[in-house]
């Protein structure tokens, strides 16, 4: 699987003949510090993870529940110099950058479910409005979704993460989520969730368990076993414009779908991530690897409910 960049080697920001001086000079490359908690994402990372999906599904029931487990490569390319925001009331601020391409594929087939191209922005602390340095995520996805989730991040020295228990247990929207604690109830509702039932709505790849779907995040969990985490960077987005008053999604017609409300064919209402950027102990002689995991959930609407998309995986740096 070959991943792609998509800046020239020589691009770098800066002014244009004519045009008003940003507050630093462009730069070639990136000095020391500046993509902050993003400092250790450039490079090719690989791994597995698994992915779920709630497909709507057009004649015999409205849905379809799809479980793979992945392969994944993802690259991040610094992007060189500041990129410049203009501001009106207060003054310019300047973003510093990586570009990314995510590829995801089956594991046992090799057949692609997803690609990505993006670009994660580190963002100074800003007094209009009022908000501390966080990092933006904007991203690209090729079924017609585009999304902006903005969040914060903590630096923590020492110890694993904390990766909490999660769930696919669609519910009505407007309402809150169900707790994993509500899946023998669920599992009457919507059988797909329990692999000792039969269904001709459920596709799954070898290997997958009924563990996994009662917890996409256990696949995190277990990869952390026996892992000696030495620090770690945590990183929160959500495009929910909550805490940090940024972000969102659009979709196209076809899935938005003004004629059937609330949902469409399948809206992506709210992408929810987290990522923890892990270094590993180093073995005698040799550089500390580094793990990157992360969880993501999408919420797509369709006929009025909500149907979580959860996708996690643990890649390693190259």
């Amino acid at each position: 699987m070959t991943a792609v960049t998509q800046t020239d080697p020589d691009f770098a920001f800066g002014n244009p003949a004519g045009a008003q001086a940003a507050s630093a000079a462009a730069v070639p490359t990136h000095p020391a510090g500046v993509l902050g908690p993003l400092a250790q994402l450039p490079g090719t990372w690989k791994g597995h993870g698994f992915n779920t999906i709630w497909r709507p599904h057009h004649g015999g029931q409205d849905r379809f529940l799809e479980l793979n487990l992945t392969t994944e490569t993802l690259v991040f390319t610094p992007i060189h110099g500041p990129i410049p925001n203009r501001g009106l009331l207060m003054p310019d601020i300047e973003m510093f950058g990586i570009t990314y391409m995510q590829q995801i594929a089956e594991t046992s087939s090799g057949a692609g479910l997803h690609i990505e191209p993006g670009i994660w922005a580190h963002v100074p602390a800003t007094s209009n409005p009022s908000e501390p340095p966080t990092v933006v995520r904007m991203a690209s996805i090729p079924h017609g979704t585009v999304i902006l989730a903005q969040g914060t991040t903590q630096f923590h020295s020492g110890g694993p993460p904390h990766i909490p228990d999660n769930n696919i247990i669609p519910f009505p929207i407007g309402s809150p989520p169900p707790h994993g604690s509500e899946f023998p109830v669920a599992e009457q509702t919507f059988p797909e969730l329990n692999l000792s039932h039969a269904s001709g709505f459920r596709q799954m790849s070898p290997g997958v368990t009924q563990q996994m779907i009662r917890n996409p995040n256990s696949v995190l969990q277990e990869a952390l076993a026996g892992e000696h985490v030495t620090s770690r960077t945590f990183i929160d987005v959500s495009t929910s414009q909550s805490p940090i008053k940024g972000g969102g999604t659009a979709n196209t017609a076809f899935l938005a779908s003004a004629s059937n409300p609330p949902g469409g064919n399948a809206r992506a209402a709210v992408v929810h991530a987290n990522f923890w950027i892990e270094t590993l102990a180093a073995e005698a002689g040799k550089p500390a690897p580094l793990q990157l995991q992360y969880s993501q959930l999408v919420q797509l609407d369709f006929n009025g409910l909500r149907w979580p998309h959860v996708t996690v995986a643990t890649l390693r740096k190259q």
